[in-house]
């Protein structure tokens, strides 16, 4: 089946990409964020911004290959499903 004859993403599957690029992406700042603070001195990370900063990517990171995970699962079960239509 060439590209063109394929459905289209649903809207599942582009909230979860979305969910998943957000997730992910604002782990990584924050971990960046951190690097940046102890590079730049920060030595005191006890003040309101940093526990966040630094628990963010604790929760966000296997929350977001959880959500890669899940995606996979919907993909390959639309995929097939598509396959055992016929493509239609």
């Amino acid at each position: 089946m060439s590209d063109d004859q394929r459905q289209p993403a649903s809207r599942l599957q582009r909230t979860l990409g979305f969910m998943i690029i957000s997730v992910i992406g604002l782990s990584v700042l924050c971990f960046f964020a951190i690097i940046i603070a102890t590079a730049v001195g920060v030595h005191d990370f006890t003040p309101a911004p940093w526990p966040v900063i630094g628990l963010l990517p604790v929760i966000g990171l296997p929350i977001g290959f959880v959500l890669i995970f899940v995606l996979l699962i919907i993909s390959i079960r639309a995929r097939g499903r598509e396959n055992r239509n016929g493509g239609r």
